[in-house]
């Protein structure tokens, strides 16, 4: 009998790609916990949902009764934790979704996965884990130096950050008091198939795709360290299956590029695989525009600790992942609309 593997937010962006991974190159049973907002979609797991080790449950993290349900159904051996609302310029505009999901939802899916455990079998509660997925940006910036690691000091910039610092906070609470078998990850900026078409790669493929102007904020000085989401996900089922309790885990690309370099490499890219387009030299697109408020300058990963205790380091290079970006987003135009078809304005994120 295959173990079974809860994952929330698998109808996300990182959450499906780890679900399609799951199904399709693993034995585990998966069960897909969705709330289903407007960047989670069904059609993210569709390649895998006749899968009979597939189970989707609609339900919000934040939901303690759904959530004290879902444990008593399936009886996980583990919970992925991805839930979350991770645009920073959406935090700006309105935090409050991001405290009741990221903050609030966090605490009630511990507080579930708890009381669950509390009630296993001893073999079973040592064999238990719960891994919650965050970000590097809970660290704040770095200068044009250094490098973010598990022992770097929390200074998050935005509402979204400071509302995944707090849930990073809250899992390890739960280790330390109660005794839960948590692991952390802190992972860079992902990009790939199925990314919703309001963070900065898909949208300058789409707006290059469509002659439109292609915005960057500030200069495109802001540097980050850009993670192929196919590796990522690897490294989660290598921490899960591998990594020490109570442990953190750093997970980089070793791929850091300035804005402006990752969207002329993308231009470069529509130059060449684009056919009749829409213009002859997609950089002509390029307009700058306004940065926003509290725009980190730097992100970058020491991914040492990682490589060392799991063996996990990532297979693709920046320019091998962006041309499998690129050629997925030119090949599934038929998934961006429709997923944009509830929304007319794209806003850009790095």
């Amino acid at each position: 009998m295959s173990k079974t593997i809860v994952v929330t937010g698998g109808a996300g962006f990182i959450g499906s790609a780890l679900v399609r991974h799951l199904i399709g190159e693993t034995g585990y049973t998966v069960v897909n916990v969705d709330k289903l907002t407007y960047a989670g979609h069904p059609s993210t797991v569709a390649p895998v949902a006749d899968s009979p080790r597939y189970h989707f449950v609609q339900a919000d993290i934040a939901d303690a009764q759904a959530m004290r349900r879902l444990f008593a159904e399936h009886a996980p051996d583990a919970v992925m934790h991805l839930a979350a609302e991770s645009h920073v310029d959406r935090s700006i505009d309105g935090p409050t979704a991001f405290i009741e999901t990221n903050v609030v939802g966090t605490y009630t899916l511990l507080e579930a996965a708890r009381s669950y455990w509390e009630a296993l079998p001893a073999s079973k509660q040592a064999a238990f884990r719960f891994l919650h997925v965050s970000t590097d940006e809970v660290f704040g910036e770095l200068g044009e130096t250094g490098y973010f690691s598990e022992e770097t000091s929390y200074d998050p910039s935005s509402p979204y950050s400071a509302s995944k610092a707090s849930s990073d906070h809250l899992v390890r609470a739960w280790h330390r008091t109660y005794g839960l078998p948590v692991l952390i990850t802190n992972c860079s900026n992902n990009y790939g198939p199925y990314q919703y078409p309001e963070k900065l790669i898909p949208v300058v493929i789409q707006h290059a795709l469509e002659g439109k102007p292609i915005p960057i904020y500030g200069r495109g000085e802001n540097v980050r360290d850009w993670l192929y989401v196919a590796d990522h996900v690897r490294a989660l089922v290598a921490v899960v299956e591998q990594g020490a309790v109570g442990e953190t885990y750093a997970i980089g690309g070793h791929n850091e590029k300035r804005n402006i370099e990752v969207v002329e490499a993308i231009c470069k890219l529509m130059d060449e695989l684009v056919e009749a387009p829409a213009v002859s030299d997609h950089a002509d697109l390029i307009a700058f525009v306004e940065d926003r408020p509290g725009h980190d300058y730097r992100y970058a990963i020491d991914a040492s600790k990682i490589d060392q205790d799991v063996g996990w380091r990532p297979e693709e290079s920046f320019a091998t992942g962006l041309r499998k970006t690129v050629r997925w987003y030119l090949a599934h135009q038929d998934w961006c609309r429709l997923v944009l078809q509830e929304r007319e304005e794209i806003e850009v994120e790095a």
